[in-house]
């Protein structure tokens, strides 16, 4: 078994492939003498019997991680758990899945036929978090599905994989602001996600968050190469309950605008 650490710079690897400025943005912090902690990474899949939130789930209870919150987003159709690790320095890990009742019977159909490609070894890997897309996909079966549902069509492009990951404002000194922050990744050429506003959340939700747009990168595809967006990266400051402890949990409101970071900029 391989360690949790190992597991979570792994998957770190991965996802800077997919979204390049991310690490650039990591390393304009640490250029300033910050030191970056990870909030929260974020998982994404379907809520098919084989492969619900409870699939990429079991490998990380297998580490400690604890259930401890779960979300509604009924625009988006989709439902989410986040988990927690008794070491507070490792990250949150929040898991959505889209609700395959509430969709399209094209969706539903096309999201059967990819969960018959997958294996039961790759479900079972400690490492599925990361596996990557375990079934054949084409880019205008893509292009189909984002019209009804962008969440769909990015799972059934790249598979399973972190989303985002997410800076921990709160350590932070230069930029524990996190419109200083958003100033800041801004000044330097990258694009926010202004849907809902830059800062997703107040102080009275005890969770301010904002994140990049995902960069299209190039995905090879079985009719061709094509670009889509890949990762963002998020930003989040938590803040104070009555109790002086930070609040750990989610937005669900804030959240569901952050999830627009991967959709596609219309042309």
């Amino acid at each position: 078994m391989m360690s949790l650490e190992t597991l979570l710079e792994n998957m770190w690897v991965d996802y800077c492939k997919l979204n390049p400025d991310a690490k650039k943005i990591y390393d304009l912090f640490t250029a300033q003498g910050e030191t970056v902690l990870n909030d929260h990474i974020a998982l994404r899949t379907f809520n098919h019997p084989r492969l619900g939130i409870e699939s990429l789930a079991q490998h990380f209870k297998k580490w400690g991680y604890v259930e401890k919150g779960d979300y509604h987003f009924i625009e988006k159709k989709l439902y989410a758990k986040h988990y927690e690790h008794p070491n507070e320095k490792m990250p949150k890990i929040f898991i959505s899945e889209l609700e395959l009742e509430k969709v399209s019977p094209f969706i539903r159909d096309t999201v059967n036929k990819l969960v018959e490609q997958v294996p039961d070894a790759i479900i079972a890997k400690e490492d599925f978090a990361m596996a990557g897309r375990p079934w054949k996909m084409t880019y205008e079966l893509y292009a189909q599905l984002a019209k009804e549902s962008e969440y769909a069509s990015w799972v059934a492009a790249y598979g399973f994989r972190p989303n985002h990951f997410t800076v921990y404002i709160n350590n932070l000194e230069k930029f524990s602001d996190i419109k200083v922050l958003n100033d800041f990744v801004k000044g330097k050429g990258f694009v926010l996600n202004a849907s809902g506003g830059e800062i997703k959340g107040t102080t009275a939700d005890y969770l301010e968050q904002s994140s990049t747009m995902a960069s299209e990168i190039p995905v090879k595809f079985d009719d061709g190469t094509h670009s889509i967006p890949g990762c963002y990266y998020e930003f989040a400051k938590r803040y104070p309950l009555a109790d002086g402890k930070l609040y750990q949990g989610f937005v669900a409101k804030s959240a569901d605008k952050i999830f627009e970071s991967t959709n596609r900029i219309q042309k």
